[in-house]
């Protein structure tokens, strides 16, 4: 049986990451994993996320299980978080799931159940494993345009002419915010026009949404999707916890699905519960009760917003940095987008072979897309980087 597998592709990211621990150079920089890093090149454990741990191992009584949608405490917590008083409570359903890529799996597989002839409209670019697990399930997809390689923005009018063509019934799936690979955001005013296409199309939105907090705020960060869930009867809503909690090996994520009226709502439990059950049973509980506990106790979860905020901060400066070496070094505004863009991530808009060289001349590592994570920057390496890129020629 198992001489007749395939060979599947190669994990690009996971490639690159085996290419920069080979590399001998001292001055190369890893910007390809899409992990959050301090100044030091670590990834630390959130303050508020070692306390509440402390107090669970001391107060934890059990290790059974919670149920098949997780620990109620950690949906609500988690409603609260990513919707605030945007939807009615009783029209939400919600499981817990191994991290923002079981929420997105389970939402497809719901999809799947519900319409298995609607087709999935993703953004180009998007984060690949979007369409990995689509292709997986054997669903349909389709591409809207999104990035401008020239301006390094939002094609908001090749994103508008793509979205108006898509037919009723179908799922197009957003980017809460921070968008993955590029860091471009719509506006408000742009998320409003779309938001007017979608429903005259009949379409039903699918937010992902996975890094609340690394952009402008929690709220601001929230609003994309807050307005998108108070604007449709149906919206699914994938959210991860690895970034915003700093828990990426716990694997805390949650899906919600929002139905158009309460009555509909506790089909849309049990069915949501019913693919929980098939796919992993239980999910993880540790990072969730680590979660609920910090947004729960306003001492931690003060804690947490507050080094939550120095991480974003962080970013918003290293990406200013590298705008104003840019602007020394060229003497132009080429690169002022580096500013503008939100989140771990920026797209250069450059070509695979200039990727290559900067990676092969500086010991630059990037996916070959040119997705960045600025997270990976430090003070010291800017200068490093910006002047790797002018030597390239991009």
């Amino acid at each position: 049986m198992l001489e007749a597998l395939k060979a599947q592709p190669a994990d690009k990211i996971l490639a690159l990451m085996a290419a920069y621990k080979a590399d001998p150079r001292d001055t190369k920089v890893d910007l390809g994993v899409g992990v959050y890093k301090d100044a030091s090149g670590n990834t630390p454990v959130m303050r508020a996320v070692k306390a509440a741990e402390k107090r669970i191992l001391e107060d934890q009584s059990s290790k059974a299980y919670t149920g098949l949608a997780g620990d109620p405490a950690f949906g609500n917590a988690m409603i609260d978080l990513v919707l605030g008083d945007a939807v009615a409570r009783d029209r939400i359903a919600a499981v817990a799931t191994p991290g923002g890529t079981g929420a997105i799996r389970q939402a497809l597989e719901l999809i799947k159940m519900a319409a298995p002839d609607a087709t999935v409209w993703l953004s180009n670019p998007t984060w690949p494993n979007h369409p990995s697990i689509i292709k997986y399930l054997g669903m349909k997809m389709a591409e809207y345009r999104y990035f401008d390689n020239d301006t390094r923005g939002v094609d908001f009018a090749g994103l508008m002419e793509d979205l108006g063509t898509v037919p009723a019934g179908d799922v197009v799936l957003i980017h809460g915010c921070c968008h993955n690979p590029t860091g471009a955001n719509l506006t408000a005013d742009q998320l409003a026009e779309v938001i007017t296409l979608l429903k005259s199309r009949g379409a039903i939105p699918m937010v992902d949404i996975a890094y609340q907090g690394f952009g402008d705020g929690l709220d601001d960060d929230a609003a994309a999707t807050r307005k998108i869930a108070s604007s449709f009867d149906e919206v699914l809503i994938a959210a991860s916890c690895s970034k915003n909690f700093g828990i990426y090996r716990e694997r805390t994520g949650i899906l919600m699905a929002i139905s158009a009226t309460a009555d509909a709502q506790p089909l849309t439990q049990q069915t949501l519960q019913f693919l929980n059950r098939q796919n992993y049973s239980f999910p993880p509980d540790h990072g969730a009760r680590v979660v609920t506990t910090i947004l729960n106790d306003p001492e931690l979860r003060a804690d947490w917003e507050a080094e939550l905020e120095e991480t974003r901060n962080g970013m918003l400066a290293l990406r200013q940095q590298l705008a104003d070496e840019l602007k020394r070094l060229t003497n132009s505004d080429r690169f002022s987008f580096l500013a503008d863009h939100r989140g771990m991530f920026s797209r250069l808009g450059t070509t695979p072979e200039l990727v290559e060289k900067l990676r092969a001349d500086h010991g630059i590592y990037m996916v070959g897309d040119s997705r960045m994570n600025i997270a990976g920057l430090n003070e010291k390496t800017v200068p490093i980087l910006a002047k790797a890129i002018v030597d390239a020629g991009i």
